[in-house]
């Protein structure tokens, strides 16, 4: 073999190998991130402590910078909130009420026997309440109690719509069904004039109701599923019921949580996970079901921001613009006036009437 012919035959094999090398180079990088399996290893990381600080390594992505003041609170602060007084359940602010008068005292097991098997007309929540004979406060009936009084209630809007004739025909129905088993009387007010005040409350509703989300689009390799409950768990999200679903538990227990993350549901269900190859997932706010004392939006943003540096994302809307962080500032400005309405409506954001309405 001459010296030619050696030449070529090195350069080919150089070439080859920088060909294989790219070529695992490509695949290495296109792999979806994985999750860590090393619990030693996890636990030395730093976790992201959502302060001021995170906003200043994720700025090049947002193409600007988010205002520490408004939008990086420190978590410690929302960990003790004040406990919440009882609300009533109905009230004449978004229920239809017919008073149900009884002549004698009605004992709580058969008021639940008399209640019918399902508490709804047509869409809308149906309950009955009695006036408790001891503490005088009106309750769902209990066993054990009794009761001087009655009221059966619909409600008159929810996110499905206003309350309408068939609903509450199919209320007046049910209604005077239990009355006449626990051997009362109900009232009724006009439906015409209850169907009205339903659109209406339905009008300020739809005009009130705000539903935020963020979507984390990957900027380079995708991310499995398991990187995502990771990534995600160190920030507080905790998995949900629903796979391709983690929230954000509020402060108190029972309460709606503050955030809600989701991907897609084919991907948490598949057999090898760590495989899946995602490439966005969907942050959300429902604004009506969180207090404004839980700073739900900053937290949101502080999410956004962590998630986006820790997982090489960016923040988007639902058609692909980017979020900036004057948009932050933007909406946060507007949440502040609705949070104020729905206050001097009394319909305050995270109550129980403003759960009740925006659902």
């Amino acid at each position: 073999m001459n010296n030619l012919q050696v030449g070529l035959a090195a350069a080919g094999a150089l070439v080859l190998a920088l060909v294989i090398a790219h070529g695992a180079w490509t695949s290495r990088k296109s792999r979806p991130k994985q999750a860590i399996p090393d619990p030693a290893r996890e636990a030395d990381r730093p976790e992201p402590t959502l302060t001021g600080d995170i906003v200043e390594r994720v700025e090049p992505y947002l193409e600007g910078s988010v205002s520490a003041e408004h939008l990086a609170e420190p978590l410690d602060e929302f960990k003790s909130l004040p406990t919440p007084r009882r609300e009533a359940g109905l009230d004449a602010l978004i229920d239809v009420l017919a008073p149900i008068s009884i002549e004698a005292l009605v004992s709580g097991d058969a008021a639940l026997a008399a209640l019918p098997a399902t508490r709804r007309a047509g869409s809308k929540p149906f309950a009955v309440e009695g006036l408790n004979m001891e503490s005088d406060l009106w309750e769902p009936p209990l066993p054990g109690q009794r009761y001087s009084a009655f009221q059966a209630g619909v409600q008159l809007a929810n996110r499905i719509g206003p309350l309408n004739q068939i609903e509450y025909s199919e209320f007046v129905t049910k209604a005077r069904a239990f009355a006449d088993a626990v051997g009362g009387e109900p009232e009724f007010p006009e439906m015409l004039d209850e169907v009205a005040r339903a659109k209406e409350l339905d009008q300020f509703a739809v005009e009130h109701d705000a539903q935020l989300s963020f979507i984390l689009r990957a900027r380079n390799a995708a991310w499995s599923s398991g990187y995502i409950h990771q990534s995600a768990a160190r920030l507080g999200f905790v998995a949900g019921v629903i796979p391709g679903r983690m929230v954000l538990p509020a402060s108190q227990e029972g309460q709606p949580p503050l955030l809600v993350l989701t991907f897609d549901t084919q991907a948490a269900l598949a057999e090898a996970p760590e495989q899946t190859a995602l490439r966005e997932l969907t942050l959300s706010l429902d604004v009506p079901q969180v207090p404004p004392e839980e700073k739900p939006f900053e937290r949101m943003c502080e999410a956004a921001l962590a998630l986006a540096a820790s997982m090489e994302g960016v923040i988007t809307d639902d058609h692909g613009g980017l979020i900036r962080a004057e948009t932050m500032e933007v909406i946060h400005a507007d949440l502040q006036k609705l949070y104020q309405t729905l206050d001097e409506r009394e319909l305050s954001a995270g109550s129980q009437l403003g759960r009740r309405l925006f659902s």
